[in-house]
Protein backbone atom coordinates (compact mmCIF):
# COMPACT_ATOMS: atom_id res chain seq x y z
CA UNK A 1 0.00 0.00 0.00
CA UNK A 2 2.97 2.70 0.90
CA UNK A 3 5.11 1.42 -1.87
CA UNK A 4 3.99 4.66 -4.59
CA UNK A 5 4.44 6.56 -1.67
CA UNK A 6 7.84 5.54 -1.09
CA UNK A 7 8.69 5.46 -4.56
CA UNK A 8 6.85 9.21 -5.04
CA UNK A 9 9.02 10.69 -2.15
CA UNK A 10 12.35 9.53 -3.24
CA UNK A 11 11.48 10.79 -6.78
CA UNK A 12 10.80 14.12 -5.48
CA UNK A 13 14.46 13.65 -3.59
CA UNK A 14 16.30 12.65 -7.21
CA UNK A 15 14.59 15.65 -8.93
CA UNK A 16 15.98 18.48 -6.31
CA UNK A 17 19.72 16.38 -6.05
CA UNK A 18 19.52 16.96 -10.46
CA UNK A 19 18.40 20.36 -10.04
CA UNK A 20 21.45 21.10 -7.79
CA UNK A 21 23.89 18.92 -6.94
CA UNK A 22 25.77 19.40 -10.13
CA UNK A 23 24.98 22.85 -11.78
CA UNK A 24 25.35 23.46 -15.35
CA UNK A 25 27.98 25.75 -14.73
CA UNK A 26 30.30 23.07 -13.37
CA UNK A 27 29.62 20.82 -16.58
CA UNK A 28 30.05 23.37 -19.18
CA UNK A 29 33.53 24.09 -17.52
CA UNK A 30 34.37 20.92 -16.62
CA UNK A 31 33.44 19.09 -20.33
CA UNK A 32 35.42 22.00 -22.12
CA UNK A 33 38.63 21.37 -20.25
CA UNK A 34 38.40 17.11 -20.55
CA UNK A 35 37.84 18.04 -24.60
CA UNK A 36 40.61 20.08 -24.89
CA UNK A 37 42.57 17.94 -22.72
CA UNK A 38 43.02 19.03 -19.30
CA UNK A 39 41.97 16.48 -17.39
CA UNK A 40 42.96 18.01 -14.02
CA UNK A 41 41.50 20.94 -14.54
CA UNK A 42 38.35 19.59 -15.37
CA UNK A 43 39.13 17.76 -11.70
CA UNK A 44 39.39 20.94 -10.77
CA UNK A 45 36.00 22.43 -11.89
CA UNK A 46 33.97 19.51 -10.81
CA UNK A 47 35.51 19.88 -6.94
CA UNK A 48 37.26 16.81 -7.32
CA UNK A 49 40.57 16.63 -5.58
CA UNK A 50 43.97 14.79 -7.00
CA UNK A 51 46.03 12.60 -4.51
CA UNK A 52 47.74 10.83 -7.19
CA UNK A 53 49.92 11.94 -9.42
CA UNK A 54 51.03 9.79 -12.46
CA UNK A 55 54.57 10.77 -12.35
CA UNK A 56 54.75 9.54 -8.91
CA UNK A 57 52.99 6.26 -9.43
CA UNK A 58 55.49 5.98 -11.91
CA UNK A 59 58.37 5.83 -9.70
CA UNK A 60 56.34 4.09 -6.86
CA UNK A 61 54.20 1.06 -8.98
CA UNK A 62 55.86 1.37 -12.67
CA UNK A 63 55.48 3.22 -15.66
CA UNK A 64 52.64 0.20 -16.75
CA UNK A 65 50.55 1.29 -14.61
CA UNK A 66 51.16 4.85 -14.57
CA UNK A 67 50.05 5.11 -18.26
CA UNK A 68 47.26 1.96 -17.78
CA UNK A 69 45.95 5.15 -14.89
CA UNK A 70 46.77 8.29 -17.32
CA UNK A 71 44.66 6.77 -19.50
CA UNK A 72 41.72 6.42 -17.50
CA UNK A 73 42.12 9.98 -16.02
CA UNK A 74 41.91 11.02 -19.64
CA UNK A 75 38.62 9.44 -20.23
CA UNK A 76 37.59 10.61 -16.76
CA UNK A 77 34.82 12.86 -16.60
CA UNK A 78 34.38 14.13 -13.33
CA UNK A 79 31.00 16.08 -13.22
CA UNK A 80 29.34 12.84 -14.74
CA UNK A 81 31.26 10.78 -11.90
CA UNK A 82 29.54 13.28 -9.22
CA UNK A 83 26.33 12.59 -11.27
CA UNK A 84 26.41 9.27 -10.21
CA UNK A 85 28.00 8.68 -7.15
CA UNK A 86 25.71 7.43 -4.42
CA UNK A 87 23.75 9.61 -2.24
CA UNK A 88 22.24 9.58 1.60
CA UNK A 89 18.87 10.64 2.28
CA UNK A 90 17.70 12.56 3.37
CA UNK A 91 19.21 15.83 1.80
CA UNK A 92 20.47 13.80 -0.93
CA UNK A 93 24.11 14.77 -0.61
CA UNK A 94 27.00 12.47 -1.24
CA UNK A 95 27.32 9.79 0.80
CA UNK A 96 29.82 10.50 3.27
CA UNK A 97 32.89 8.42 4.01
CA UNK A 98 32.37 6.04 1.26
CA UNK A 99 35.45 4.69 -1.14
CA UNK A 100 34.37 3.55 -4.65
CA UNK A 101 36.38 1.95 -6.90
CA UNK A 102 36.62 3.14 -10.30
CA UNK A 103 39.09 0.79 -11.64
CA UNK A 104 40.77 -2.21 -10.92
CA UNK A 105 44.43 -2.91 -12.21
CA UNK A 106 44.67 -6.57 -10.94
CA UNK A 107 47.93 -7.33 -13.53
CA UNK A 108 51.03 -4.99 -13.52
CA UNK A 109 54.60 -4.83 -13.20
CA UNK A 110 55.96 -4.20 -9.47
CA UNK A 111 59.13 -2.21 -9.40
CA UNK A 112 61.73 -3.90 -7.87
CA UNK A 113 60.45 -7.43 -8.42
CA UNK A 114 58.03 -7.04 -5.44
CA UNK A 115 54.79 -9.15 -5.67
CA UNK A 116 52.18 -7.50 -7.62
CA UNK A 117 49.14 -6.22 -5.66
CA UNK A 118 45.69 -5.40 -7.34
CA UNK A 119 45.93 -1.73 -7.66
CA UNK A 120 42.44 0.12 -6.97
CA UNK A 121 41.20 3.65 -8.69
CA UNK A 122 39.33 4.74 -6.13
CA UNK A 123 37.19 8.23 -5.16
CA UNK A 124 36.46 9.16 -1.53
CA UNK A 125 34.18 11.47 -0.23
CA UNK A 126 34.94 13.20 2.99
CA UNK A 127 33.23 12.32 6.63
CA UNK A 128 29.96 13.80 7.23
CA UNK A 129 31.56 16.54 9.71
CA UNK A 130 33.86 17.74 6.82
CA UNK A 131 31.52 17.35 3.89
CA UNK A 132 31.70 20.84 2.94
CA UNK A 133 31.73 21.97 -0.41
CA UNK A 134 30.50 18.02 -1.24
CA UNK A 135 34.23 17.53 -2.64
CA UNK A 136 35.63 14.32 -4.24
CA UNK A 137 38.87 13.25 -3.86
CA UNK A 138 40.69 10.56 -6.34
CA UNK A 139 43.28 8.46 -5.01
CA UNK A 140 44.93 4.59 -5.00
CA UNK A 141 44.24 2.15 -2.84
CA UNK A 142 46.73 -1.15 -3.15
CA UNK A 143 44.67 -4.38 -2.49
CA UNK A 144 46.34 -7.30 -0.90
CA UNK A 145 48.14 -10.01 -2.58
CA UNK A 146 46.22 -12.32 -4.79
CA UNK A 147 47.30 -14.72 -2.42
CA UNK A 148 46.89 -13.37 1.02
CA UNK A 149 48.00 -15.65 4.40
CA UNK A 150 44.98 -16.63 6.13
CA UNK A 151 43.65 -14.01 9.13
CA UNK A 152 46.81 -11.14 7.86
CA UNK A 153 44.80 -8.84 5.56
CA UNK A 154 45.30 -6.12 8.24
CA UNK A 155 48.77 -6.25 7.50
CA UNK A 156 48.10 -5.35 3.78
CA UNK A 157 46.16 -1.83 5.10
CA UNK A 158 47.49 1.21 3.79
CA UNK A 159 48.75 3.55 6.03
CA UNK A 160 46.20 4.78 8.32
CA UNK A 161 44.56 8.43 7.18
CA UNK A 162 42.07 10.28 8.57
CA UNK A 163 39.66 8.84 6.75
CA UNK A 164 36.67 6.38 7.69
CA UNK A 165 36.48 4.33 5.21
CA UNK A 166 39.91 3.64 3.10
CA UNK A 167 38.56 0.10 1.82
CA UNK A 168 37.09 0.20 -1.23
CA UNK A 169 33.23 -0.87 -0.55
CA UNK A 170 31.66 -4.45 -1.98
CA UNK A 171 28.52 -2.40 -2.35
CA UNK A 172 29.30 0.69 -3.91
CA UNK A 173 31.62 0.02 -6.92
CA UNK A 174 31.84 1.24 -10.64
CA UNK A 175 34.53 -0.29 -12.07
CA UNK A 176 32.27 -2.82 -13.38
CA UNK A 177 29.82 0.42 -14.24
CA UNK A 178 32.21 2.60 -16.19
CA UNK A 179 29.99 4.25 -18.13
CA UNK A 180 29.00 6.30 -15.17
CA UNK A 181 31.93 7.65 -15.15
CA UNK A 182 34.08 7.30 -18.37
CA UNK A 183 32.82 9.74 -21.04
CA UNK A 184 33.74 7.05 -24.01
CA UNK A 185 31.47 4.65 -22.76
CA UNK A 186 28.69 6.68 -21.55
CA UNK A 187 26.26 5.42 -24.42
CA UNK A 188 26.17 1.91 -22.68
CA UNK A 189 24.00 3.53 -19.56
CA UNK A 190 20.90 3.04 -22.33
CA UNK A 191 21.48 -1.00 -21.92
CA UNK A 192 22.68 -1.25 -19.03
CA UNK A 193 19.59 0.56 -17.12
CA UNK A 194 17.16 -1.52 -18.80
CA UNK A 195 15.50 1.65 -20.66
CA UNK A 196 13.93 -0.57 -23.57
CA UNK A 197 12.98 -3.26 -20.84
CA UNK A 198 9.56 -3.28 -19.21
CA UNK A 199 9.40 -3.41 -15.60
CA UNK A 200 9.45 -6.43 -14.13
CA UNK A 201 8.94 -8.51 -10.83
CA UNK A 202 11.26 -11.49 -9.28
CA UNK A 203 9.40 -14.63 -8.39
CA UNK A 204 10.40 -14.34 -4.76
CA UNK A 205 8.58 -16.55 -2.69
CA UNK A 206 7.81 -13.84 -0.20
CA UNK A 207 7.67 -9.56 -0.24
CA UNK A 208 9.48 -8.98 -3.86
CA UNK A 209 10.41 -5.55 -4.51
CA UNK A 210 7.91 -2.93 -6.02
CA UNK A 211 9.16 0.12 -8.65
CA UNK A 212 12.49 1.32 -8.50
CA UNK A 213 14.04 -2.45 -8.69
CA UNK A 214 15.83 -3.08 -11.99
CA UNK A 215 14.94 -6.67 -11.53
CA UNK A 216 14.77 -7.18 -15.56
CA UNK A 217 18.80 -7.01 -15.59
CA UNK A 218 19.72 -8.97 -12.18
CA UNK A 219 20.36 -12.09 -14.40
CA UNK A 220 22.93 -10.14 -17.01
CA UNK A 221 24.44 -8.07 -13.66
CA UNK A 222 25.14 -11.03 -11.63
CA UNK A 223 26.81 -12.61 -14.58
CA UNK A 224 28.88 -9.28 -15.26
CA UNK A 225 29.70 -9.67 -11.63
CA UNK A 226 30.42 -13.30 -11.12
CA UNK A 227 32.99 -12.88 -14.17
CA UNK A 228 34.53 -9.68 -12.91
CA UNK A 229 35.33 -11.68 -9.56
CA UNK A 230 36.84 -15.01 -11.88
CA UNK A 231 33.96 -17.70 -11.11
CA UNK A 232 31.61 -19.13 -13.13
CA UNK A 233 28.68 -19.68 -10.71
CA UNK A 234 27.71 -19.10 -7.45
CA UNK A 235 24.99 -17.13 -5.48
CA UNK A 236 24.66 -13.46 -5.30
CA UNK A 237 23.40 -11.06 -3.05
CA UNK A 238 20.73 -8.63 -3.51
CA UNK A 239 20.48 -5.58 -0.91
CA UNK A 240 16.71 -4.40 -0.82
CA UNK A 241 17.32 -2.56 2.38
CA UNK A 242 18.37 -2.50 6.05
CA UNK A 243 17.95 -6.49 6.98
CA UNK A 244 16.50 -7.16 4.04
CA UNK A 245 18.41 -9.41 1.48
CA UNK A 246 17.33 -11.73 -1.93
CA UNK A 247 20.02 -14.71 -2.74
CA UNK A 248 19.92 -14.85 -6.74
CA UNK A 249 20.80 -18.77 -8.57
CA UNK A 250 21.46 -18.68 -11.90
CA UNK A 251 19.59 -20.77 -13.95
CA UNK A 252 20.66 -22.61 -17.42
CA UNK A 253 18.28 -20.85 -19.55
CA UNK A 254 19.37 -16.83 -18.86
CA UNK A 255 16.93 -16.83 -15.86
CA UNK A 256 17.67 -15.86 -12.05
CA UNK A 257 15.83 -17.49 -9.07
CA UNK A 258 15.66 -15.78 -5.72
CA UNK A 259 15.07 -16.95 -2.46
CA UNK A 260 15.15 -14.63 0.79
CA UNK A 261 18.32 -14.44 3.03
CA UNK A 262 17.40 -14.65 6.44
CA UNK A 263 17.87 -11.44 8.77
CA UNK A 264 21.13 -9.80 9.39
CA UNK A 265 24.27 -9.04 8.54
CA UNK A 266 23.46 -11.07 4.80
CA UNK A 267 26.16 -13.28 4.76
CA UNK A 268 25.03 -16.52 3.47
CA UNK A 269 28.24 -18.13 4.63
CA UNK A 270 31.47 -16.97 6.93
CA UNK A 271 35.02 -17.03 5.18
CA UNK A 272 35.46 -20.04 7.14
CA UNK A 273 32.57 -21.93 6.99
CA UNK A 274 33.54 -25.57 7.34
CA UNK A 275 30.78 -26.37 4.79
CA UNK A 276 32.92 -24.37 2.23
CA UNK A 277 30.13 -22.59 0.54
CA UNK A 278 31.62 -19.82 -1.28
CA UNK A 279 30.89 -16.35 0.42
CA UNK A 280 28.50 -14.53 -1.97
CA UNK A 281 29.02 -11.95 -4.46
CA UNK A 282 27.16 -8.43 -3.34
CA UNK A 283 25.22 -6.96 -6.57
CA UNK A 284 26.52 -3.16 -6.58
CA UNK A 285 23.46 -0.27 -6.04
CA UNK A 286 24.13 0.60 -9.37
CA UNK A 287 22.81 -2.68 -10.88
CA UNK A 288 20.28 -2.97 -7.91
CA UNK A 289 18.41 -0.03 -8.94
CA UNK A 290 16.60 1.38 -11.81
CA UNK A 291 18.60 4.89 -12.65
CA UNK A 292 17.17 7.63 -10.92
CA UNK A 293 17.13 9.50 -14.52
CA UNK A 294 15.37 6.83 -15.98
CA UNK A 295 12.59 6.87 -13.55
CA UNK A 296 12.45 10.95 -13.49
CA UNK A 297 12.43 10.62 -17.23
CA UNK A 298 9.24 8.30 -17.39
CA UNK A 299 7.32 9.59 -14.58
CA UNK A 300 7.59 13.23 -16.65
CA UNK A 301 9.15 14.75 -14.02
CA UNK A 302 12.40 16.03 -15.89
CA UNK A 303 12.91 16.73 -19.60
CA UNK A 304 16.06 16.02 -21.09
CA UNK A 305 17.35 19.50 -20.69
CA UNK A 306 17.36 18.92 -16.99
CA UNK A 307 19.90 16.25 -17.14
CA UNK A 308 23.43 15.73 -17.68
CA UNK A 309 24.32 16.05 -21.55
CA UNK A 310 26.09 12.62 -21.63
CA UNK A 311 23.29 10.88 -19.37
CA UNK A 312 20.19 12.59 -21.85
CA UNK A 313 22.18 11.67 -25.11
CA UNK A 314 22.14 7.80 -23.46
CA UNK A 315 18.50 7.32 -22.42
CA UNK A 316 16.79 10.03 -24.78
CA UNK A 317 18.96 10.46 -28.10
CA UNK A 318 18.13 13.93 -29.67
CA UNK A 319 15.81 14.85 -27.02
CA UNK A 320 17.87 17.93 -24.91
CA UNK A 321 17.11 21.29 -26.42
CA UNK A 322 18.74 23.07 -23.17
CA UNK A 323 15.01 24.23 -21.91
CA UNK A 324 16.55 22.56 -18.36
CA UNK A 325 18.48 26.47 -17.86
CA UNK A 326 16.40 28.14 -15.59
CA UNK A 327 16.20 31.99 -15.79
CA UNK A 328 16.57 34.47 -13.57
CA UNK A 329 13.58 35.13 -11.17
CA UNK A 330 15.38 38.05 -9.66
CA UNK A 331 15.12 40.41 -13.02
CA UNK A 332 12.89 43.65 -12.75
CA UNK A 333 11.97 45.72 -9.77
CA UNK A 334 9.28 43.86 -7.22
CA UNK A 335 6.44 45.52 -5.90
CA UNK A 336 5.32 45.58 -2.49
CA UNK A 337 2.17 47.59 -1.23
CA UNK A 338 3.19 50.83 0.46
CA UNK A 339 0.66 52.44 2.23
CA UNK A 340 -2.25 51.94 -0.20
CA UNK A 341 -0.32 52.28 -3.50
CA UNK A 342 1.83 49.83 -4.98
CA UNK A 343 5.90 50.44 -5.03
CA UNK A 344 8.89 49.17 -6.30
CA UNK A 345 12.08 48.20 -4.77
CA UNK A 346 14.89 47.43 -7.03
CA UNK A 347 18.74 47.46 -7.45
CA UNK A 348 20.81 50.70 -7.90
CA UNK A 349 24.51 50.61 -8.35
CA UNK A 350 24.31 47.20 -6.77
CA UNK A 351 21.96 48.14 -3.72
CA UNK A 352 18.58 47.18 -3.35
CA UNK A 353 16.71 50.45 -2.41
CA UNK A 354 13.20 51.78 -3.15
CA UNK A 355 12.74 53.31 -6.19
CA UNK A 356 9.24 55.11 -5.62
CA UNK A 357 10.24 57.16 -2.32
CA UNK A 358 12.70 60.48 -2.72
CA UNK A 359 16.03 60.90 -0.44
CA UNK A 360 14.52 63.51 1.58
CA UNK A 361 11.89 61.15 2.73
CA UNK A 362 14.39 57.93 3.37
CA UNK A 363 16.07 59.76 5.37
CA UNK A 364 13.30 60.97 7.68
CA UNK A 365 12.17 57.36 7.86
CA UNK A 366 15.80 56.01 8.91
CA UNK A 367 15.62 58.85 11.93
CA UNK A 368 12.14 57.53 12.65
CA UNK A 369 13.70 53.42 12.82
CA UNK A 370 16.78 55.10 15.04
CA UNK A 371 14.29 56.33 17.24
CA UNK A 372 12.16 52.57 17.42
CA UNK A 373 9.57 54.12 15.31
CA UNK A 374 8.07 51.48 12.37
CA UNK A 375 9.33 51.62 9.01
CA UNK A 376 7.74 52.28 5.61
CA UNK A 377 6.56 49.04 4.03
CA UNK A 378 9.28 49.64 1.29
CA UNK A 379 12.04 49.80 3.67
CA UNK A 380 10.34 46.77 5.61
CA UNK A 381 10.51 44.64 2.46
CA UNK A 382 14.21 45.35 2.26
CA UNK A 383 15.01 44.59 5.30
CA UNK A 384 13.54 41.22 5.36
CA UNK A 385 15.06 40.24 2.20
CA UNK A 386 18.13 41.33 3.59
CA UNK A 387 17.70 38.51 6.90
CA UNK A 388 15.51 36.11 5.18
CA UNK A 389 14.58 36.08 1.57
CA UNK A 390 12.36 34.36 -0.41
CA UNK A 391 14.87 32.46 -1.83
CA UNK A 392 17.04 31.15 1.50
CA UNK A 393 15.81 27.65 0.62
CA UNK A 394 17.51 27.97 -2.85
CA UNK A 395 20.42 29.58 -1.38
CA UNK A 396 20.53 26.91 1.17
CA UNK A 397 20.19 23.91 -1.10
CA UNK A 398 23.29 25.64 -3.41
CA UNK A 399 25.42 25.98 -0.37
CA UNK A 400 24.38 22.53 1.06
CA UNK A 401 25.70 20.65 -2.01
CA UNK A 402 28.95 22.80 -2.44
CA UNK A 403 27.53 25.32 -5.32
CA UNK A 404 29.32 28.50 -3.38
CA UNK A 405 29.40 30.42 -6.68
CA UNK A 406 25.22 29.62 -7.69
CA UNK A 407 24.53 30.63 -4.08
CA UNK A 408 26.36 34.24 -4.51
CA UNK A 409 25.11 34.78 -7.59
CA UNK A 410 21.03 34.02 -5.94
CA UNK A 411 22.21 36.32 -3.34
CA UNK A 412 23.70 39.30 -5.27
CA UNK A 413 20.60 38.89 -8.12
CA UNK A 414 18.40 39.66 -5.05
CA UNK A 415 20.14 41.92 -3.05
CA UNK A 416 22.70 43.45 -5.37
CA UNK A 417 26.55 43.09 -5.16
CA UNK A 418 26.65 45.64 -3.15
CA UNK A 419 24.76 45.02 -0.52
CA UNK A 420 25.42 44.49 3.24
CA UNK A 421 23.75 41.43 5.14
CA UNK A 422 22.20 42.09 8.24
CA UNK A 423 21.69 39.24 11.39
CA UNK A 424 19.27 37.26 10.39
CA UNK A 425 18.61 33.58 8.88
CA UNK A 426 20.60 34.39 5.45
CA UNK A 427 24.10 35.73 6.79
CA UNK A 428 23.63 32.44 9.40
CA UNK A 429 24.00 29.94 6.56
CA UNK A 430 26.95 31.90 4.73
CA UNK A 431 28.74 32.03 8.16
CA UNK A 432 27.99 28.50 8.31
CA UNK A 433 28.98 27.31 5.17
CA UNK A 434 32.43 29.60 5.93
CA UNK A 435 33.33 27.47 8.87
CA UNK A 436 32.40 24.20 7.35
CA UNK A 437 34.99 25.07 4.69
CA UNK A 438 37.48 25.35 7.34
CA UNK A 439 36.44 22.75 8.56
CA UNK A 440 37.15 20.54 5.03
CA UNK A 441 40.66 22.16 4.97
CA UNK A 442 41.41 20.84 8.06
CA UNK A 443 40.21 17.41 7.57
CA UNK A 444 42.20 17.64 3.92
CA UNK A 445 45.63 18.88 5.21
CA UNK A 446 45.59 15.58 7.98
CA UNK A 447 45.41 18.36 10.88
CA UNK A 448 42.30 17.30 12.17
CA UNK A 449 40.39 13.79 12.04
CA UNK A 450 37.36 13.85 14.02
CA UNK A 451 35.56 16.88 14.19
CA UNK A 452 34.94 20.39 15.45
CA UNK A 453 37.10 21.78 17.56
CA UNK A 454 35.18 20.74 21.19
CA UNK A 455 35.21 17.11 20.02
CA UNK A 456 38.40 14.79 21.15
CA UNK A 457 40.54 13.51 19.02
CA UNK A 458 40.68 9.56 19.19
CA UNK A 459 43.77 8.00 20.40
CA UNK A 460 46.56 7.32 18.03
CA UNK A 461 46.39 3.96 16.52
CA UNK A 462 49.08 1.65 16.90
CA UNK A 463 51.85 0.49 14.16
CA UNK A 464 50.78 -2.77 12.28
CA UNK A 465 53.00 -5.52 12.43
CA UNK A 466 53.27 -7.68 9.55
CA UNK A 467 54.29 -10.64 11.27
CA UNK A 468 51.55 -10.65 13.34
CA UNK A 469 48.42 -9.67 11.43
CA UNK A 470 46.14 -7.16 12.10
CA UNK A 471 46.59 -5.17 15.00
CA UNK A 472 43.48 -4.47 16.87
CA UNK A 473 42.97 -1.71 19.27
CA UNK A 474 42.37 -2.63 22.88
CA UNK A 475 39.22 -2.60 24.46
CA UNK A 476 38.10 0.77 25.35
CA UNK A 477 40.54 2.87 24.26
CA UNK A 478 38.10 3.93 20.93
CA UNK A 479 36.10 6.34 23.40
CA UNK A 480 36.65 8.75 22.34
CA UNK A 481 36.29 8.40 18.66
CA UNK A 482 32.77 7.00 19.44
CA UNK A 483 32.27 10.20 21.37
CA UNK A 484 33.46 12.47 19.11
CA UNK A 485 30.86 10.84 16.26
CA UNK A 486 27.93 10.43 18.64
CA UNK A 487 28.64 14.18 19.67
CA UNK A 488 28.47 15.42 15.89
CA UNK A 489 25.03 14.13 16.23
CA UNK A 490 24.71 12.15 12.41
CA UNK A 491 27.30 8.99 11.86
CA UNK A 492 30.68 9.33 9.50
CA UNK A 493 28.64 6.48 7.15
CA UNK A 494 24.79 6.23 7.26
CA UNK A 495 22.93 2.94 7.74
CA UNK A 496 20.85 3.84 5.19
CA UNK A 497 22.38 5.33 2.20
CA UNK A 498 19.63 7.18 -0.45
CA UNK A 499 18.27 4.39 -3.08
CA UNK A 500 18.67 4.35 -6.72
Amino acid sequence: MDTPVREDTRLSLWRRVRAYAVPPTMIETATARRLAGDWAGACAAARVDLDLTPRTLARTHGTELAARVRADLRRLAPDLLRWHLPRAAPDGLLRPGTTVTLAVYPDHEAPGGRTPRPVHLVARTAPAWADAGQRISLALWDGPPADPPPRRWGAYDPVATAHPHPHPSRRFRLDLHRHLWDATRAGELRTRSGADLLPALPAAPDDPPGPGWAVGRWAAEARLLLAAEGRTAGPVLVRLGSGQRLLLALEADGRARTEPVPAGRGRYAPPDDPTGRPRPAVLPDAATWTPPDLALLRAGLVTPGDLHPLVAEALAPGGRDGTGTPGDAGDGPRLVDCRGSRHRIGLVDGVLVPLDHDPAELRREELLVALSGTPLPCLRAIDAAHRSPDSLTDVRERLAHGDTAGAFAVVEGLLGSGAVLRDGPLRDALERAAERKVLHGLYRSGLRATGPEDVPEPPPAPAPDPARGPVRRPRGTSFGAREARRALGHRDRPRHALAR
